[in-house]
């Protein structure tokens, strides 16, 4: 006998739709995309179709790990959470509550808990050393936006299924499956943006899988995106080109900023032609509906926060914000709160590097120095929840040495892999399928307005919930007893009932809460976030709840992205804030630099279709053939530097023997080599045998962008020798 179910793939930001096959076991015997979700519509990519793989992997941990010198031993999970609990009360007492830290790792913001849990866990330690994958992919569009729009979320999108012409910097959905940008079948969609007349532009030092598939790929030397914006910044206001549609702040301030960037300059600084800078400006202006989008490989740059910043100025100024076709921000089911304070960053600094806070958060770049550097507040404690930092931090090898001196650590892992290993205790979380799942992050960046709920499919058996796992650490930390879900539900209703307009503004929470429904805390407060949120019944903008998800396991499309920028802007003049003081700060840096010769050999990174960052390297099918750890080169570079079949790498940090790839797709003095890898004595068997070299090893915890902290990955200067001076030195 066999069951078919749905669910949402929980593997990376497109939230495609599966049906599953499972026979009386429990096990996966097929996955498809399923064609009944509004939003997928059957798409599904190598991920997905392999999930059954993923969460049936033999080396995910079943029970709780302690660490006993250099050997481990299985314990029941009162142990470990004892474990936990006596290891953090020693180290708070002898050093305090900043000797603690916390970092969450990017599969957390795949996962119901991390979305739920992750903050009460943070706000029980009362620490703020708080570290997340997000500053080694994504701060700087998070701050840029905070700026211009006073929240950090407030990220516009392209609308992708109405807009004429995209260009496209530094990404390459058609193997990330997008990012900050949620959108199943994101190749589907520019297909469908070519046939009907539209114009796909992708700038990119590589030409990736994307980049061949547009209109046209311009090469652009690796950290210069800033300058190529400002160029087209630049001659919109030379040209008088501008289109206003909404009131801004600071215009004349990017039009003085701007005047020190003409495309000439930019041209010899970029390697892109000043007549194409100028041609791209004139079609963005000319185009009936046009969208500037631009990912990781800007983000992760010296410059990533300007960038970003441009990138909207840029929308601005064609009048293509928060409008159809256009850039957009989504709604989210699950959307509610207030207004908020004028967004800041570098509310506090680090306590060895003085780098500053953004979203509560410090740079991962300088945790290493934060563990290593003796004093008050030095990190003694870490917890890591479904991270893996040794592989996707800058200079992971010292961030490795680093751990190992930590007094007490503990990870909420599936795998003993490159950083768990330091752990003292790691407590795994249950399978995929044993898991309910809601994207509560991705879906407030989806190009169409969307829900869809997955309960599990399997039961749990005698083992606690990811949810549980957390709501327990937290517990401890707080020193509290009781069920922190109630106390979460309590405190949003009681806040939901003194909020004018909310829909349920002085009623009864007691009422309210007997309402709810859900087998798990996790489902009731999904349910109160639903029923709250936009079109929730007590919010009156319709009907959505949990058991609407549940009746409708296929997904809900709620509509197409709708003008709504009046809703969203939280910043102090209630207007978009074109010129941010501390970007413009930031300008002078980006000027001093508008001369600088680039360097002889620069890296950058590679994302694969079959893998997302160091977590799928131990399923079969999604390792080996495209999808392997190979440094792409140049073959005019590979003829100059006399290179055989592999090469060293060296960088200010370390150096690295790695096989050579030549291609002309990438930019002679540009070399790429994949995030994620370095398996070397792994205990994942599928990982081990195809380890690769992490990338990691080359990249500078020195350098990072300076107003949001963010690891700078892309544009990482090196230098390449033959393997045969190593033995013949």
């Amino acid at each position: 006998m066999t069951s078919t179910v749905h669910r949402t793939c929980p593997l990376c930001e497109a939230v495609c739709g599966l049906t599953l096959t499972l026979d009386d076991g429990g096990h996966v015997t097929s996955v498809r995309g399923d064609k009944a979700d509004p939003f997928s519509k059957g798409f599904i990519c190598p991920k997905g179709a392999s999930l059954g793989r993923l969460d049936e992997d033999p080396d995910r941990l079943r029970a709780p790990l302690i660490r006993e010198g250099d050997r481990w031993r299985e314990v029941s999970w009162d142990e470990a959470f004892a474990a936990v609990e006596r290891g953090l009360a020693e180290v708070t007492a002898a050093h305090g509550r900043q000797s603690a830290a916390v970092y969450l790792g990017n599969p957390s913001a795949h996962t119901m808990a991390g979305a739920l849990y992750g903050a009460p866990l943070i706000k029980s330690l009362g620490t703020r050393n708080v570290f997340s994958a997000s500053t080694a992919d994504q701060m700087p569009k998070h701050v840029a936006s905070g700026l211009m729009f006073g929240h950090p979320l407030a990220i516009p999108v392209p609308d992708l299924d109405r807009t004429g012409y995209l260009l496209m910097l530094g990404a390459n959905p058609l193997e990330s499956n997008g990012s900050l940008c949620t959108a199943p079948d994101f190749p589907g969609r520019l297909k469908a943006l070519r046939r009907r007349g539209g114009r796909l532009v992708v700038v990119d030092p590589r030409r990736t899988r994307t980049a061949a598939s547009a209109d046209e790929h311009v090469f652009v030397r690796p950290g210069t995106d800033a300058y190529l914006l400002f160029g087209i910044v630049h001659t919109l206001l030379a040209e008088d080109l501008v289109t206003l549609t909404h009131r801004v702040n600071g215009l004349d301030e990017v039009r003085e900023a701007a005047k020190h960037f003409p495309p000439d300059l930019v041209a010899r600084r970029t390697g892109v032609p000043a007549e194409v800078i100028v041609r791209l400006a004139r079609e963005l202006a000319a185009a009936d509906r046009a969208a500037v989008y631009a990912r990781i490989g800007t983000c992760t740059a010296e410059f990533g926060t300007i960038a970003q910043w441009l990138v909207d100025v840029l929308n601005t100024l064609t009048g293509n914000l928060d409008r159809p076709g256009g850039v957009m921000f989504p709604k989210a089911a699950t959307e509610f709160g207030g207004r908020r304070g004028p967004y800041r960053v570098g509310r506090w600094r680090s306590r060895v590097r003085g780098l500053p806070e953004a979203n509560g958060e410090l740079p991962v770049a300088t945790l290493a120095d934060e563990i290593e550097t003796p004093g008050e507040g030095q990190v003694r404690f870490l917890v890591t929840v479904a991270g893996n930092p040794v592989l996707s931090a800058p200079n992971g090898d010292r961030l490795d040495r680093a751990l190992a001196g930590l007094d007490f650590m503990v990870s909420v892992d599936p795998y003993l892999n490159e950083t768990t290993r330091h752990a003292h205790v790691i407590l795994p979380p249950p399978r995929i399928l044993q898991s309910g799942h809601y994207d509560f992050a991705l879906l407030g960046f989806a190009v169409r307005n969307y829900a869809r709920y997955s309960p599990p499919l399997l039961p749990l058996g005698d083992r606690p919930s990811e949810a549980l796992i957390l709501s327990r650490l937290a517990m401890i930390a707080s020193g509290l007893d009781g069920d922190l879900d109630e106390f979460v539900i309590g405190q949003q209703l009681a806040k939901a009932v003194e909020t004018p307009g909310s829909g349920v503004e002085g009623r009864d929470p007691a009422e309210l809460r007997a309402l709810l429904e859900g087998e798990t805390g996790a489902e009731r407060r999904l349910d109160l976030m639903l029923r709250l949120g936009p079109y929730g019944e007590w919010a009156g903008g319709g009907d959505l709840s949990l058991r609407k998800l549940l009746d409708n396991p296929h997904g809900i499309d709620l509509g197409p992205l709708e003008p709504r920028l009046a809703e969203v802007l939280r910043t102090a003049s209630g207007v978009v804030e074109l010129a941010p003081p501390l970007l413009l700060e930031d300008v002078d840096r980006l000027r001093a630099g508008l001369d600088a010769e680039p360097p002889e050999l620069v890296l950058i990174g590679r994302r694969h279709l079959r893998s997302n960052n160091s977590w799928m390297h131990n399923v079969g099918p999604l390792v080996g053939g495209s999808n392997a750890c190979t440094l792409q080169i140049n073959p005019v570079d590979v003829a100059r530097l006399g290179l055989g079949g592999e090469a060293v790498v060296r960088s200010a940090t370390g150096e690295l023997t790695v096989p050579l790839e030549p291609t002309d797709t990438i930019m002679p003095g540009v070399v790429s080599l994949p995030h994620g890898w370095g398996h070397q004595g792994s205990s994942q068997t599928v990982a081990a045998k195809h380890p690769g070299v992490s990338a990691n090893t080359l990249t500078d915890e020195s350098a990072v962008d300076v107003p949001s902290g963010n690891a700078v990955f892309n544009g990482v200067p090196v230098r390449i020798s033959p393997t045969s001076m190593i033995s013949a030195h």
